[in-house]
């Protein structure tokens, strides 16, 4: 049950939100939507679940069209929250479980099921209001999950949480991969795409700007990083062949490095200068990726 988007545009007036996006989102993935507010991404999920007509192209999931009949399969947590304050969270929650087909009782098993694994099962009978922000943001969470989606699309999902919280709901968010769900996830935080995603888009001004396997995108880059902490000067490395640049911190620097046998280079030269507290060679960032294909720095 992959989801398709091929060629899909939409345009507001003279305004083009989206153009020319083309994905294949695969089956039991967590797909990473990358970028910043204005990129393209919720009015990309307001397509996917019909809420927008797109002006162009074609969107299907396990080869049709995604209609209100199609709906009970999917789950959609949106960057704007929309729960009742004055609700219990008990009577909100169940409600919203059987206009997913669910039963009374099988919804409000599921809640209690939920409210658990988010160590808040306290909150049953509390109303909405009276939750703190991110205790809201846990409930609406579950509101998405309820009915056991197979198809999950998440807006911003971790925004207003701290990060025990967050660590929390990303945990939930695999444990829901690994029962089989595919999930589509947005962030404008890459680490949060990092660890989560196999494959990601990243879009820039309504265009995919880098599409792919993680994994592959960070192996073609070619460049890596390398970071050294030393008791001496290491300005020296701003000169030495085969370091694209660098960036000078308190007691080190990191360095963008053409290919990985300049770090062995490096190395060979550091020895007997000093003490060496930490010497790594890693992967380049999505955000080292995105300034070389975008022109420009993320944030």
């Amino acid at each position: 049950m992959s989801l398709i988007l091929d060629r899909v545009m939409k345009k507001f007036g003279s305004f083009t939100a989206v153009e020319d996006l083309s994905l294949e989102i695969p089956e039991n993935h967590i797909f990473g939507f990358l970028g910043a507010n204005g990129a393209g991404k919720t009015t990309t999920f307001r397509m996917i679940l019909n809420l927008l007509d797109q002006t162009s192209g074609t969107i299907t999931w396990n080869g049709e069209r995604i209609d209100y009949q199609k709906s009970d399969e999917i789950g959609y947590l949106p960057e704007e929250r929309g729960l009742y304050p004055k609700l219990k969270v008990q009577d909100q929650l169940t409600y919203l479980g059987k206009l997913k087909g669910m039963s009374k009782k099988d919804a409000l098993h599921e809640l209690k099921h939920w409210l658990d694994k988010l160590k808040v099962p306290q909150y049953l009978d509390k109303k909405i209001e009276e939750l703190s922000k991110g205790n809201q943001q846990k409930i609406q969470f579950i509101s998405a999950v309820i009915h056991k989606p197979k198809l999950l699309i998440l807006d911003e999902p971790f925004s207003g949480l701290d990060p025990v919280n967050v660590e929390l709901l990303k945990k939930a968010v695999l444990d829901l991969k690994e029962a089989g769900t595919s999930i589509v996830f947005a962030s404008h935080r890459m680490e949060h795409v990092e660890e989560l995603c196999e494959h990601l888009c990243m879009m820039q001004h309504g265009k995919p700007v880098l599409h792919g396997n993680l994994r592959e995108i960070k192996r073609s880059f070619g460049k890596k990083n390398l970071v050294i902490q030393a008791d001496f000067d290491l300005s020296f490395l701003e000169d030495h062949p085969g370091v694209l640049k660098t960036k000078r911190f308190a007691d080190g620097v990191e360095c963008q490095i053409e290919r990985k046998e300049t770090s062995q280079d490096i190395l060979q030269q550091i020895q007997g200068m000093g003490f060496v507290r930490k010497f790594e060679l890693d992967e380049p960032s999505l955000n080292d990726i995105f300034i070389e294909k975008a022109g420009e720095s993320y944030e």
